[in-house]
């Protein structure tokens, strides 16, 4: 363990870790503490650093803090600063007390046993390391929580003792992702969607919800296939779509997680259902040498019981108090990350937002958000929130190739799994939600009034039976409102020119913005 005494803080630098900044300054808080320890972490997003000027300059991923804003170059000095301007982040905290062992933080506590953020370090040892340290109770101290409100999203914790703090960690040292507030997430979050969404459905006739609903559905399980590339036989889409209309109904656990991967899979001859016993990764292999070329490296098999029993714990913790969307992009992200089945992540993945959104109430009852038809259409926003982290934690983990063309991690890698950034995956899920109350469930609701509206006033011309009438609905949709020769040769024959002229106008009347876009 290094002497807190020999380690050197960096001077001020122009290049951190292979990363620019906006200009020369010296790393402060969570990148000090990493460059002073040597520190093999996923970097946070936003770094921080001491500039030699009376401005604050935010670019490029750094935040440059004036001298005024200077910590002290110690452990302490910098830990504190980190607490106080960068929030928690549970990956570098573990890291750093693995290399500085019990005795600097047992000093601390003792020179300030009072100070908040003493208090807080000492209980994020505890809490992290699994071990106490050799301290009495701290007797003194106003009660402060663990996890700054006015910086990351927290539940309201309950008061632990020992530190005269309150614990508002929405997990376990075994899966604990946090989510900073961001300017996004706040006005998201002030417009409390989950009443926004009954008002909507308030507006809708029930006869016209139910089949909304129901086509909601199959599009949403269509969409997650797709999402995968993959294009499978109508009977799996139903059988997922059951699946997913049951979402919220059973409590998660291990079982649950195997059934739907059964349910997912379908046919399993040339897959092993369950979770890992070897490595995986998401990419490509190169095509000659089927060397592995990752995108992204799964946890490793050893540590999926953990993280697995972490994931289940966090959906039943105090997660359960956190905003719902936040609650379901820190859990569904999570499951995403550590990979834990050969194949089904995916959709299981996107499975456990409709699962949190269900059982928490945010979603009506009898109604499935279209998650997965709002990620299809932000497909490039949903792989660049999934990069976000992928992306910083790729270069951590060291691998080498196995004979079967799959990896075999080499270093210890449970904890990136455990603990992440989910700022990004939480403020994309939010918007997908927010375009599904705010456009697609209104949009479906008036397509259906609509096209009913379209099949009255066809019936009022003719006596059609509503199989004909849905072929002759179905067919102006595919040619943007107008009847092609071939058609009216085959299907509708009996038509009269001036008939299939008045249909065309109806069409047009009740769907103006398709026909105008529709080619002749």
């Amino acid at each position: 363990m290094p002497d807190e005494k020999k380690v050197r803080f960096s001077d001020p630098l122009i290049v951190f870790r292979d990363r620019r900044l906006p200009e020369r300054a010296r790393p402060a808080g969570y990148s000090a503490l990493i460059e002073g320890y040597g520190l093999r972490v996923p970097l946070p997003r936003t770094l921080l650093a001491i500039g030699q000027h009376h401005r604050i300059i935010e670019a490029d991923g750094f935040r440059i803090l004036t001298p005024r804003h200077a910590p002290h170059a110690t452990l302490e000095g910098h830990l504190t600063f980190a607490l106080k301007y960068e929030g928690v982040d549970l990956a570098i905290l573990k890291c750093l007390f693995l290399k500085t062992g019990p005795g600097p933080i047992e000093s601390m506590v003792r020179r300030k046993p009072t100070g908040s953020y003493v208090r807080r370090i000492w209980f994020l040892y505890e809490w992290l390391c699994g071990a106490e340290l050799e301290l009495p109770d701290a007797t003194g101290g106003r009660d402060v929580p663990v996890l700054d409100p006015e910086l990351q999203i927290a539940p309201e914790g309950e008061r632990a003792a020992r530190y005269r703090i309150r614990d508002n960690l929405p997990g376990t040292p075994e899966f604990c992702p946090l989510v900073f507030r961001t300017e996004a997430l706040d006005r998201v979050t002030a417009r409390e969607l989950k009443q926004r969404a009954r008002e909507v459905l308030a507006e809708c006739p029930r006869d016209l919800l139910s089949r909304a609903a129901a086509f909601l559905l199959l599009n949403d399980s269509k969409s997650s296939f797709a999402i995968e590339g993959e294009h499978p036989p109508q009977d799996r889409i139903q059988r997922w779509a059951g699946a997913i209309a049951q979402a919220g109904k059973q409590p998660l656990d291990r079982d649950e997680l195997l059934r739907l991967q059964g349910i997912v899979i379908g046919d399993s001859r040339f897959v092993k259902l369950g979770f890992r016993e070897a490595g995986g990764f998401v990419g490509e292999h190169d095509r000659e040498t089927r060397m592995p070329l990752p995108d992204h490296i799964s946890a490793r098999p050893e540590d999926l019981p953990s993280l697995i029993d972490g994931l289940i714990h966090f959906g039943r913790s105090r997660a359960r108090d956190l905003d719902p969307v936040i609650a379901a992009a820190a859990l569904a992200f999570g499951f995403i990350y550590i990979h834990p089945f050969e194949d089904g992540n995916g959709r299981l993945h996107r499975y456990l937002i409709h699962h949190v959104l269900a059982e928490r109430g945010f979603v009506p009852p009898g109604l499935v958000f279209p998650v997965s038809a709002a990620i299809l259409e932000r497909i490039g926003s949903y792989r660049d929130a999934l990069e976000s982290y992928s992306q910083r934690l790729l270069p951590l983990v060291e691998w080498e190739p196995t004979e079967r063309g799959n990896v075999r991690v080499l270093n210890d890698t449970g904890d990136y799994y455990r603990f992440f950034d989910a700022t990004p995956q939480a403020e994309f899920l939010y918007a997908c939600v927010e375009s599904t109350i705010e456009h697609d469930l209104p949009r479906e609701t008036d397509f259906l009034r609509r096209s009913d509206r379209f099949r009255l006033h066809v019936q009022d011309l003719f006596d059609m039976p509503a199989s004909k009438l849905d072929l002759l609905f179905h067919l102006l949709q595919q040619n943007g409102g107008h009847l092609s020769k071939r058609v009216r040769a085959a299907e509708f024959g009996a038509l009269t020119d001036g008939e299939a002229e008045r249909i065309e106008a109806i069409y047009r009347e009740l769907f103006p913005a398709v026909s105008r876009h529709a080619c002749p």
